[in-house]
């Protein structure tokens, strides 16, 4: 046993290895992508750890572990559960024998999702357990009493850490060894492990029941406290807790109720929690989740208890809570002085805005420009998808109409198609997201015979979540060399054709790569093949000749590379951004851009 410096991903990580984890799988999302990235780093034997292609692929592989009496994680971010619902929700009624934990991180802000959706409320729909950290010490913890609770019941359990959270640093006392469970195996009984209709009856009953046994256990449960005795009490839960306790630290008379377990809802202890209040303010983020179970509580056991909090306009409706929240909303609540330790920074300088763009180099920039100039004064649709290259809206490219969720740029493309067949479709979408989630768009396609231009965005990683490797690297996470999955196969045996692989920094062959494609009716593809340039090395960068430089500003009003910028009237290249790709010579019309050895 010894200290170990990590971050909250990690410690959800140390948890599992800790609690004899036998398998983990997953698809990374921010803000929870460090998990499995943790688990890999430790000596795991016995344990099996992979990158899934999507969320659901990893929930079902997991649930076939946990049906062995395995104990399993799956790891994801709250959208990727949308992802996983389907098996999850008859996984619900179908139970499961060895532990299964389920680690779905919220992201309040939001920070790096496309939704602010609250995986409480995704927990209850579900009729399953949820534990809700407020620290990365308590996710550690967490993780163990959730695959006991997993066990004791026979239902996946879900932990909630929240971005806060999953991203906050911490010491753990953590084994240096870990032993992987040992488990039975898979025993065939087609009644417990065939869904039909008779048995989710069955089954769905039982968890009613179940749910309140559930309940009561988490009114005794440790994760669950409240400290002083005043009749005005906060009720806070995930890393709220935390900012709340951090403001009433020198007021130990006011109460402070802190629910771990959101769901099923531990009634006795609240009703025990709050003998002798007359008001509470729950102090929570995205939904209104706690003070609506509050509210319903106190209705059911008609108690004169005065609730404030989201739906009284107390707690900001959407967002993120933090201290300087927690002070001034908790201090009104409590009718105390709000201006001791307040990190309000209202009258400094505010830095100037930053929006996200495309790196200097990055080849999604150059795919992009070639799909634009390729289409100058003809009708086109761009769908977007999740990913860097979601960053090609931004002017002066201005190159993705839409972006919903994984896959749907190339499906919504169709749609497009089926209500303006003049116009030209086109999906952009990267590699990693084609494995996970555009493969079935893509059929349904070349199926319902769209006519559409498929642009895969291959930049040989999975670049926005941290570079993690897919089926199209040729290796997998637990370093088994892997035959590579052609995406221009996939797409040849789907029907698709043509099939064109460019490189994108080749402007003129990949213009011509477009316009060939925009003359042929059906289904088409483009695969833009140039590596991140987060993992290669380059050897020069350009240079702007001040002589030759005619001040036209083409180079930067095209393409808007954050390495090109304005002196003098003239463009000029920030040497420790430029990464050699050359793209902005290609616009050049004097030729005044050239490469120089760095």
């Amino acid at each position: 046993m010894s200290k170990k410096y990590v971050m909250g991903n990690g410690a959800i990580a140390l948890g599992a290895l800790s609690a004899g984890v036998n398998l983990v799988a997953g698809y990374p999302g921010t803000p929870s992508s460090e998990i499995i990235e943790t688990v890999a780093k430790y000596p795991h034997e016995g344990t099996y750890v992979e990158w899934s292609v999507n969320e659901k692929a990893a929930m079902e592989v997991a649930a076939a572990a946990a049906y062995c009496g395995a104990r399993a994680m799956v790891t994801m971010k709250q959208v990727g559960l949308n992802v996983a619902s389907d098996p999850l929700m008859s996984l619900a009624y179908v139970g499961v024998k060895g532990g299964m934990v389920v680690v779905s991180a919220d992201d309040p802000g939001p920070i790096s999702s496309q939704t602010e959706q609250d995986t409480r409320r995704f927990a209850e729909f579900a009729r399953i357990p949820v534990f809700d950290p407020s620290s990365p010490e308590e996710a550690f913890e967490m993780v163990g009493e959730a695959f006991a609770c997993s066990e004791k019941y026979k239902t996946p359990v879900i932990l909630r850490p929240t971005t806060r959270v999953d991203h906050a640093y911490a010491s753990i006392d953590a084994p240096d060894t870990f032993t992987a469970k040992e488990y039975e195996g898979f025993v065939k009984d087609s009644k417990k492990w065939v869904i039909f209709p008779r048995l989710s009856f069955q089954n769905h009953a039982m968890i009613e029941k179940r749910n309140v046994a559930i309940g009561e256990d988490f009114s005794s449960c440790r994760f669950n406290s409240v400290s002083g005795s005043s009749e005005k009490a906060v009720i806070a839960t995930g890393v709220s807790y935390a900012y709340a306790a951090e403001y009433l630290k020198d007021y130990p008379e006011i109460r402070l109720i802190k629910i771990g377990t959101p769901y099923p809802l531990p009634e006795s202890f609240l009703l025990k929690a709050m003998d002798g209040v007359s008001e509470v303010l729950c102090f929570e983020e995205l939904s209104p989740y706690i003070e609506e179970c509050l509210l319903k509580l106190i209705g059911k056991h008609h108690l004169d208890i005065n609730v404030r909090g989201k739906l009284t306009g107390d707690v900001a409706p959407s967002g993120e809570n933090d201290t300087d929240s927690a002070r001034r909303i908790i201090s009104r609540f409590l009718e105390l002085d709000a201006s001791g330790n307040s990190s309000d920074l209202s009258g400094a300088p505010q830095p100037p805005m930053r929006p996200p763009v495309l790196c200097a180099g990055c080849p999604h920039r150059a795919s992009f420009y070639a799909v634009k100039r390729a289409m100058k004064g003809k009708k086109a649709y761009f769908c977007g998808d999740i990913g860097c290259y979601t960053l090609g809206n931004a002017m002066p490219l201005d190159m993705v109409d839409t972006c919903l969720c994984m896959g749907a740029g190339v499906t919504m493309a169709q749609g497009f198609n089926h209500m303006d067949p003049d116009a030209v479709a086109f999906s952009f979408i990267g590699d990693s997201t084609f494995f996970a989630s555009g493969v079935t768009g893509v059929v349904n396609a070349v199926y319902n015979a769209a006519d559409m231009i498929v642009c895969v965005l291959d930049n040989s990683t999975t670049a926005m979540t941290g570079h993690q490797p897919h089926p199209g690297t040729g290796r997998n996470l637990m370093a088994t060399p892997v035959e590579k999955v052609s995406i221009e196969k996939v797409l040849l045996a789907v029907g698709v054709k043509p099939v064109i692989t460019v490189d994108p920094l080749d402007l003129d062959a990949a213009i011509s790569a477009v316009k060939e494609c925009a003359g042929i009716k059906g289904v088409k593809a483009i695969i833009f093949q140039s590596p991140c340039v987060a993992i290669t090395k380059p050897t020069d960068r350009m240079n702007v000749g001040s002589d030759q430089c005619i001040g036209c500003l083409r180079c930067i009003k095209e393409i808007g590379c954050p390495a090109l910028s304005v002196s003098g009237g003239k463009a000029v290249i920030d040497e420790n951004l430029c990464t050699g790709c050359g793209l902005c010579a290609k616009l050049c019309p004097v030729k005044a851009i050239g490469g120089v050895q760095k």
